[in-house]
């Protein structure tokens, strides 16, 4: 941004981790697990699902295996093993992606699962993802997942159940020549059928020595609510009889890929986004305010790929300094799609009703980063704008801990707005972030550059809800309206390091070796 590309470096870079969030979704019924060898259960249990296919819902079979220890002592994960996730889609569905021109899929699949002990429950996210498959013409498709997933710590004595329940599909279609279909991808979320028998239980872990209470546990959330912390704690004073109360822990794993031991979903090129000559990608991560709630939502580390502009410079008439002008492009990025990653946010609506939402930010059209500034070689200062036009979508809502189904199109009317400084240039809805950023040559940059990056800052008004709820149920629009639309919701973000992945030779204080950022921010309020 102020002349040509050259790295700056950050005086202390940031290696800390973000959270990794999990979808929640409703518990449902499925097999329950079969005992193994002395001392494991083994899990082997075929589910039926409904899903939302382009053309309809269609039936589908979704296969569960999975090792569990039988007993564990309190405050010992348990760390399901050997886990996979068969699907079988039917020929109708399969003639659906052929449809759009697909002759390849890869999926990446989610599994919803609760865990109670005693009346305390939490949720988790089992996922999984597939290799590359050809898709033919006629016949069924058998897609089988493989991946990590989150190890559960019942928080005292007693009995863990571990309980299946919504599932989702994210579908990667590729053309006979490698190239991707219109639409690239295709989501299909998935109800775990009526039929499905005994309560829908795969697996039950002993706790302790017994059922009861009285051990020494590690404390945990003091309501019902799930954790995502997976750091034992301290063990409690807390009498026995309350144990049971606490939620089990979830310590969630990253998304899979090259960035899931640092808990950040992947960030680099693929063959639907290839790296040109000035490509750039970063993360960034941050709080937005919700005004009506009182609080405020953090959105977990995202990517974002971005190719910079080339800088424009119109001298001074004494060429004693220049003003710089720089135009740049970027996309959300998510699993080849223009979003963020899925994050969860917890309020109290009506200042005492805990509600809990899952939610995606989904880019609608181009995202703009333009800089302008000045600098008399020594010193530089530039105003950099990012404007994004961005809906919010709600995929999952839980009120008081009852799940209410808000359906698959539940988002914003229109995109986030912010108060526009150029309206006349930039017209329309859309989020604006600023950020301002000095830099004394040959020294680190301060405040925000596009290279470096910072904090941006704004204000947004959150847009009426549509869509939510489901056909012949109960209409969600005017509950999120009321409870979180409004305007003036102040926002912050902090974007990391841009890694140069375009370079000769990429800047190993940058970059991965993978060409992913290095730099993963820590959200700042």
């Amino acid at each position: 941004m102020t002349g040509p590309r050259t790295a700056v470096p950050r005086t202390v870079r940031s290696r800390a981790r973000g959270a990794a969030i999990a979808a929640f979704v409703v518990l449902a019924a499925t097999v329950p697990a079969a005992a193994g060898a002395a001392g494991t259960q083994e899990v082997d249990a075929a589910l039926p699902y409904t899903c939302l296919f382009p053309s309809g819902r269609q039936p589908a079979t979704v296969q569960v295996t999975a090792a569990f220890p039988e007993r564990v002592a309190p405050g010992e994960p348990i760390e399901p093993s050997d886990v996979t996730t068969t699907v079988e889609l039917p020929e109708p569905a399969v003639a659906d992606l052929v449809a759009l021109g697909a002759a390849g899929v890869r999926a990446a699949t989610r599994l919803s699962v609760g865990v109670a002990q005693g009346e305390a429950t939490a949720e988790a996210t089992w996922r999984g993802g597939t290799e590359p498959t050809r898709l033919t013409a006629t016949g069924p498709l058998t897609l089988t997942a493989t991946g990590d997933v989150p190890s559960v710590t019942g928080q005292g004595a007693g009995e863990l159940t571990m309980t299946a329940g919504g599932f989702a599909l994210d579908l990667a279609l590729t053309t006979t020549d490698g190239g991707s279909t219109d639409p690239a991808s295709v989501t299909v979320d998935c109800t775990l059928a009526d039929e499905a028998p005994d309560d829908g239980r795969l697996a039950t872990v002993q706790v302790g020595t017994s059922a009861e209470g009285g051990t020494d546990a590690p404390s945990g959330s003091p309501s019902g609510s799930p954790s995502a912390s997976g750091t034992p704690e301290e063990p409690t004073d807390e009498p026995a009889d309350r144990q049971g109360e606490r939620a089990p822990k979830v310590a969630e794993p990253a998304p899979g890929g090259p960035a899931a031991e640092r808990n950040a979903p992947t960030c680099k090129y693929d063959e639907k986004y290839p790296a040109g000559p000035m490509s750039l990608n970063a993360y960034i991560t941050g709080y937005s305010n919700v005004n009506k709630l009182d609080g405020a939502a953090l959105v977990p580390p995202f990517c974002t790929l971005i190719t910079q502009g080339e800088p424009e410079f119109e001298f001074f008439p004494d060429f004693s300094g220049a003003y710089i002008r720089q135009h740049s492009t970027a996309d959300l990025y998510h699993r080849q799609r223009k979003e963020t990653p899925p994050f969860e946010a917890t309020f109290l609506t009506f200042d005492f009703t805990p509600t809990t939402a899952t939610m995606v930010l989904e880019q609608t059209g181009p995202m703009t980063i333009d800089s302008h500034g000045t600098t008399d070689f020594l010193f530089t200062s530039t105003d950099t704008y990012v404007r994004a036009p961005v809906v919010l979508r709600v995929t999952s809502l839980k009120v008081n801990g009852t799940p209410l189904d808000v359906g698959n199109e539940c988002r914003t009317k229109t995109s986030l707005v912010s108060p526009e400084p150029d309206p006349e240039k930039f017209p329309g809805d859309h989020l604006v972030l600023h950020g301002r950023g000095e830099q004394v040559t040959g020294e680190p940059a301060t405040g925000y550059l596009l290279l470096s990056g910072g904090p941006l800052t704004g204000e947004v008004d959150i847009p009426a809800f549509t869509g939510c709820g489901t056909t012949g149920g109960e209409k969600l629009d005017r509950l999120l309206t009321a409870s979180v639309s409004g305007p003036g919701n102040y926002v912050k973000q902090i974007q990391g390091q841009a890694c140069y992945v375009s370079a000769e030779v990429p800047n190993p204080d940058e970059c991965t070796p993978d060409l992913q950022p290095l730099e993963i921010p820590v959200a700042e309020r």
